[in-house]
C-alpha cells in the first residue's frame, strides 16, 4: 500500500545557523511521482533525508499518511531507499544484496527467495541473482539497488539522484524502466533531482527549491508554461526575463533600456516577464516592418529546431528564438536581419 506524504513547516538548521531546509510545506499524494528539483546547495537532498528519517528537523512536522513520524527512526518508517553510488556490498551476490532488507527482518528463507526473484523479474535481471556487482554494467548495478528497495515492499520509495552516473541513453532508458515500474506498483516516490529534463519528463507533479526555500509545486507543464518567478523562469528551460514598462506619453510598453516591445497584457506599471523562445516568432527582417528588429548573433543548432540568439537593434538587449527546422531549408546564419514577435498571452508575468 502506498501512502501520501507531508511536510509541514519542515526546518532544518545545520550548526545553529545555517538554514538547509526553510519552513518547507509539501504534500505528495498516495501513488504520486514527486520530484525535488533545484541546484547544488538548494535543500533537495537534506528535504529527501528528512523524510527518509536520517536527519531530524529542527522544527515542524513529517506526516506519513495521518501518521507523524517526525520523531520515527529511519528503519521504521516502511521506506525503500535508492543512493546515486547504488550503495551494493561488492563481495555479496545479486541475490544476497536484494535480500539483504528481508533478512534484516527475520523473514524465512522460502520467502526470502520468492521474494527476490519477483523483484529481480521486475527490474529485468531475472537469472542474475549469482554474480557480483562488478560483474554488471552500470545501469544493471542501479537496477539491483532499485530491486532491493522495493522488495521490502514499502510505502514510499525515496531516490536520491539514482540515474545521476550513468551515461545520456542509458540514463533516458532507465527514466523509462523507472516510471513504468513506479506507476505499476503504484508506489509513492520522491525523486531528488538536479536534472530540469529528468524531473520534467518523469515527475506527475515537482517541487522546485532554491536556498532552502520551495520556489513553486505544479505539474511540469504548469511549471513551465505559468512560472512564478524569475528563478524558476530561469533555472527551467530556456527562457527570456525581461524587466519591462509602459513608454512615456503613450500606451505602448518598452524594455528597460527603452526598446519597444509588443503590449503586455495585464501588466501595470513595471514589471518583469518571461517569454519562451519557442514562443517568439523569428524571420528574416526584409520587407517586414512589425515586430521587433534585431540581428542573429548566434545559432545553436538542435536538430528538430534552432535556437538563435537575437541581438536588438540599436539595443544592447538580447533575445533567444527557436525555430523548427523545415526540410529543405538551411538554418538562418549569424549576421542575418530579423524580426521578433509573439503573442501577448505569451508573456508570464513574474514575481520579483
Amino acid at each position: 500500500m502506498s501512502a501520501s506524504i507531508s511536510l509541514k513547516k519542515a526546518t532544518k538548521v545545520f550548526d545553529g545557523a545555517v538554514r538547509a531546509v526553510d519552513a518547507v510545506d509539501i504534500r505528495i499524494e498516495a501513488g504520486e511521482f514527486f520530484s525535488l528539483l533545484g541546484p547544488s546547495g538548494c535543500g533537495k537532498t537534506t528535504t529527501l533525508r528528512l523524510i527518509a528519517g536520517f536527519e531530524t528537523p529542527s522544527s515542524g512536522q513529517i506526516l506519513l499518511g495521518e501518521r507523524d513520524i517526525t520523531g520515527v527512526p529511519a528503519h521504521k518508517r516502511d521506506m525503500g531507499m535508492v543512493f546515486q553510488n547504488y550503495a551494493l556490498f561488492p563481495h555479496r551476490s545479486v541475490n544476497q544484496n536484494v535480500a539483504f532488507g528481508l533478512r534484516m527482518r527475520g523473514m524465512d528463507k522460502a520467502e526470502i527467495a520468492r521474494k527476490v526473484a519477483w523483484a529481480l523479474e521486475l527490474v529485468s535481471l531475472g537469472g542474475y541473482g549469482d554474480r557480483r556487482p562488478d560483474q554488471l554494467s552500470g545501469g544493471q548495478q542501479q537496477r539491483v539497488a532499485l530491486a532491493r528497495a522495493i522488495v521490502v515492499e514499502p510505502t514510499v520509495l525515496l531516490c536520491d539522484e539514482p540515474l545521476g552516473a550513468l551515461d545520456k541513453k542509458l540514463r533516458q532508458q532507465m527514466q523509462f524502466e523507472l516510471k513504468e515500474l513506479q506507476r505499476n506498483l503504484g508506489l509513492t516516490t520522491v525523486f531528488v533531482t538536479h536534472d530540469q529534463e529528468e524531473a520534467m519528463a518523469m515527475s506527475d507533479r515537482l517541487a522546485v527549491m532554491n536556498d532552502g526555500k520551495v520556489e513553486q509545486i505544479g505539474t511540469p507543464a504548469e511549471i513551465y508554461n505559468t512560472p512564478e518567478s524569475r528563478f524558476v523562469a530561469d533555472f527551467i528551460g530556456d527562457a527570456n526575463v525581461m524587466t519591462c514598462r509602459p513608454s512615456p506619453g503613450s500606451e505602448g510598453w518598452e524594455l528597460e533600456d527603452g526598446t519597444p516591445i509588443p503590449p503586455i497584457s495585464g501588466g501595470k506599471g513595471a514589471c518583469v516577464v518571461a517569454l519562451r523562445p519557442e514562443r517568439v516568432d523569428v524571420r528574416p527582417a526584409a520587407g517586414l516592418s512589425n515586430g521587433v528588429h534585431g540581428v542573429i548573433e548566434s545559432v545553436n543548432y538542435l536538430g528538430g529546431a534552432t535556437l538563435y540568439r537575437v541581438r536588438l537593434e540599436g539595443s544592447a538587449h538580447r533575445l533567444l528564438a527557436q525555430a523548427a527546422n523545415a526540410t529543405g531549408t538551411p538554418p538562418m546564419t549569424v549576421g542575418t536581419a530579423v524580426a521578433l514577435s509573439w503573442a501577448q498571452t505569451d508573456l508570464v508575468l513574474l514575481k520579483e
